[in-house]
Order: C-alpha cells, then sequence, then structure tokens
C-alpha cells in the first residue's frame, strides 16, 4: 500500500494523511452506531467529564473500567454553573472509549477493514494489536481543547512502538478543531508519563523532559475532508484548540502497537478480560 517516497515522509514527519480514504458509506455506519451508543446512555448514572487541561486529576475507576467497556464522557463545559446540563445529552458527549471494536459489531467489522492492517504491515508491523477505539465528538461551540501531547505518554511500550490511527468522520478544520502536528517532532524526546500503579483508580503525570512544546508557528494544521485517515508515530507532538465553531468535528481514533512489543504494567489501560484484538 504505501510507497517508498510514503515510508521516507513518514519516517521524516511522523505522519502520513490519506484523504477520502474511507468512503461515505462506512462513515454513515459508523456515525449511527455511535448514535445509538449515545441513546443507550444513562446520563443520571455517570455523569464523568474528560478534559486534559488538568493535567489528567480528573480521571477516576469509570476511567480505568473503560479499558474493557464502552463508555461515555462528557465535555467539561456541558454543564452551567448550578450543574445542570447546557444542552440535549447527545450534544454534551465528549467521547465514547475505549473497547468499542471489541464490544460493538460496527465498530468490530470497520477495526477489521483490511485497509488498516496493510497499511501497518507496511510501517513494520507484524501482528498488529488494537488496544483502544475513541470516539470523539468535538461538539459545536463547547468541543474542548486537548493539549499538546505525545501518545507515548499514556500508551507506554517498550521498545516505543504505539501508532494512532485518526480517522475523520466530518470535516475537519481549524474553526471546529482540526488537529496539528509538528512535523519531526516525533524526534524529539518524550516529555511526560502517565502511569497507574496496578489496582489503583488513577495516576500523576510526570514530567520527563523540560523540552517546549511546539508553536502554531512550527505546527502544521491538518484540515481534512471526511474520510481521511492521518497516521501518526507515538512520539509526535499534536493538539486540537476547542471548536469555536458550529460545526461538530466527529473523529474515530484507534491505537495500535504490535504483540511483540511489551506493554507496561503501569500503564492504564489494561486489557485482562478481552486480550488482545489483532488487526
Amino acid at each position: 500500500m504505501l510507497s517508498k517516497q510514503q515510508l521516507a515522509e513518514y519516517n521524516t514527519n511522523g505522519y502520513l494523511l490519506f484523504e477520502r480514504l474511507i468512503d461515505a458509506t462506512e462513515l454513515g455506519k459508523l456515525r449511527a452506531a455511535a448514535a445509538r451508543i449515545l441513546e443507550a446512555f444513562d446520563i443520571t448514572r455517570h455523569q464523568s467529564v474528560f478534559s486534559t487541561t488538568d493535567r489528567d486529576r480528573g480521571r477516576d475507576r469509570y476511567f480505568i473500567d473503560s479499558a474493557e467497556n464502552i463508555s461515555c464522557f462528557l465535555e467539561a463545559d456541558a454543564f452551567d454553573a448550578d450543574g445542570e446540563l447546557r444542552r440535549p445529552k447527545h450534544q454534551c458527549i465528549n467521547k465514547i472509549g475505549h473497547a468499542m471494536h471489541d464490544l460493538d459489531p460496527a465498530f468490530t467489522r470497520f477495526a477489521r477493514l483490511g485497509v488498516f492492517g496493510e497499511l501497518l504491515r507496511d510501517l513494520g508491523y507484524t501482528a498488529p494489536v488494537l488496544w483502544q477505539s475513541m470516539y470523539i465528538f468535538k461538539q459545536p461551540r463547547i468541543g474542548g481543547e486537548v493539549r499538546w501531547h505525545q501518545d507515548a505518554s499514556y500508551l507506554i511500550t517498550e521498545p516505543a512502538n504505539v501508532t494512532g490511527l485518526w480517522v475523520a468522520m466530518e470535516n475537519a478544520h481549524r474553526d471546529n478543531g482540526c488537529l496539528w502536528v509538528q512535523p519531526g517532532g516525533h524526534n524529539s524526546p518524550l516529555r511526560e508519563i502517565y502511569e497507574v500503579a496496578p489496582g489503583q483508580a488513577s495516576g500523576e503525570l510526570k514530567t520527563l523532559d523540560d523540552a517546549p512544546w511546539p508553536s502554531l508557528d512550527e505546527a502544521v494544521a491538518l484540515e481534512v475532508p471526511a474520510g481521511s485517515v492521518i497516521v501518526f508515530n507515538d512520539h509526535l507532538p499534536h493538539y486540537s484548540s476547542h471548536n469555536h465553531s458550529a460545526q461538530s468535528r466527529q473523529a474515530l481514533t484507534l491505537h495500535v502497537s504490535d504483540i511483540s512489543a511489551n506493554w507496561s504494567a503501569k500503564n492504564w489501560l489494561q486489557r485482562p478480560r478481552l486480550g488482545y484484538f489483532r488487526l
């Protein structure tokens, strides 16, 4: 699937962009599946907020358990000053995660599309393992910023071996919070690490290196049409802004490592019940 030029580009920049790789029919099936999950979600039972601006202090048992469940997380701005929802339920959800590929047939089928396995094997994977799936809504007006980070801070392998697959479910542009990346930034040091002791319900984000995060002048905004796929290295710094527009920016993210890489026991995400999901 990948040409020598594309492989060289990936090694140089730390990411590849494939515009309109997934057709509209496939996207429609996933959007419908996500809508069904939201419809069934009982917001009176769980009101866990997902935000990255608190250095991950808000993680709880519901978040940790989502490694083997289909769990919904709310936007921080979903609540008013009195703690009431500002909008209807389906307009307040930040994301769904993290085992949809195991537990929902539509996401299982999508994750097993041949294009993903072929792409990963061209990148050097012999037995790709899918660890998590996230459906991110980036809701109109309230979709929260995702601060600069590197995926290897949260998905720890030895050697570093995680690849992210980011699928645009809708058009993504600057106003609604498209991805920004730092070309070549995957060669920079790992700045932070988030580790959770086995059995604990939260961890601590520790600084490893004081290297500054890139400025937007050093970054590229990946404004892409629906169906596009962005593939990126786990050390690549990336970011997305608050959604200031009236249009959502839905995306699906998959994170994969090779079965040969050692998955850290201190990763927040563990799968003792579900085990490996091979692509």
